[in-house]
């Protein structure tokens, strides 16, 4: 059976599909895959589910594509573990995984070209023929997913903005109406009934924004602006009870406040953090990270005794809600580098500087370029 065409598009015979699909075609595995809208769940040819609706059926090319699309691989016939002997099409999943596992920011074409050893536009022009989407398009697809996922967990806005790995909440209502269907506020539906004080003050890194519950700090964030702080707050807890307390906060804020101007080691302050207990496991873990120190994505995996969940580990990182108090600035690459951080790279890295000055018994300089 060919479901494939031979043009330079590989495009897909839909009706081909459809009859491997209706026969249980197992030769045609690692062809295409079909993905049914009432379920939201992909399949190879030959899975023994029961067979959809034709109106139901769409095909894609390849796994990945499906994925990209917001369905998720079925775990009865395992999609995703069928190799393909099409060379083009090794390359461009092999992309696709590195894209997938970049710890923060996706590789840009260049990167991936030089990785893969191939010119990034050959590497641009076999990603549209097979997947649809060039390396960018595919990335962004991942941060969609991630986010509208991350919502449906029951994350926060800010937090699932983050972690899916937009660079601020605009860009996300820019695109919610398409792809929730809604505000982001109205999807997540959380936080309802919460009571949060909040109050803000300067420091040597700019504005930072303290939030607490009956149980303790739930949200810190740094920034340039209390206004846009308050704004990303609101967003993290849309169904809460917001409430300015400047004097209430005053012990919080000073001991962030001290921290960052060199007087305090750590801001040690009781927490009352929103997560997955996977994400709470990993902020325990940071809070363990001495102040000069740092740990690469992987170590920290290990040390939760999770190795294989590097990606993982690294949205936690970005989703802690809680700048300073659970540092995840002290998280960096691999390789040593310090890499993305919610709260602005130039912060991450005078923070760092900061830090190892202290821990060398060098007077911390205040807000150096900052």
């Amino acid at each position: 059976m060919e479901a494939v065409s031979t043009t330079d598009e590989a495009r897909l015979d839909e009706a081909a599909c459809w009859s491997a699909v209706a026969g249980r075609d197992e030769t045609a595995a690692g062809r295409f895959v079909y993905a049914v809208r009432s379920t939201g769940i992909f399949c190879r040819p030959g899975c023994a589910s029961r067979r959809p609706r034709r109106e139901n059926v769409a095909f894609y090319r390849l796994p990945e594509a499906a994925r990209a699309a917001g369905f998720r691989a079925c775990r009865r016939c395992r999609p995703e573990s069928v190799e393909s002997t099409d060379e083009r099409v090794v390359l461009v999943r092999r992309a696709c995984r590195l894209i997938e596992q970049a710890d923060e920011t996706p590789p840009g074409l260049a990167e991936l070209g030089q990785t893969l050893g191939a010119s990034p536009f050959h590497l641009q022009r076999l990603m549209r023929q097979f997947l649809g989407l060039s390396p960018k398009e595919y990335a962004d697809a991942l941060r969609i997913r991630r986010f509208r996922d991350d919502l449906k967990a029951g994350e926060g806005i800010a937090g699932a903005t983050f972690g899916a790995g937009f660079g601020s909440s605009s860009r996300v209502y820019e695109r919610a109406a398409k792809e929730l269907g809604m505000t982001p506020g109205r999807f997540r539906r959380g936080g309802t009934g919460e009571r949060i004080a909040y109050a803000s003050a300067d420091t040597p890194l700019g504005r930072v924004l303290a939030a607490t519950t009956a149980r303790g700090v739930c949200f810190v964030a740094l920034g340039d602006d209390a206004g846009r702080l308050s704004a990303d707050l609101a967003a993290e807890f849309p169904g809460a009870e917001l409430e300015a307390d400047a004097p209430g906060l005053a012990g919080v804020l000073a001991r962030v406040v001290d921290y960052l101007e060199g007087r305090l080691p750590h801001p040690d302050l009781p927490l009352d953090l929103r997560g997955t207990a996977f994400q709470r496991r990993v902020w325990q873990e940071l809070q363990k990270i001495p102040p000069g120190d740092t740990a690469s994505y992987g170590e920290v995996a290990r040390r939760i005794g999770q190795p294989a969940a590097v990606r993982a580990v690294a949205r936690a990182c970005a989703t802690n809600p809680a700048a300073l108090v659970v540092p995840c600035h002290r998280v960096v690459r691999g390789d040593g580098t310090p890499s993305g951080y919610r709260w602005g790279p130039e912060r991450k890295t005078a923070l760092l500087a900061a830090e190892r000055e202290q821990a060398a018994g060098t007077p911390r300089k205040a807000a150096a370029g900052t």
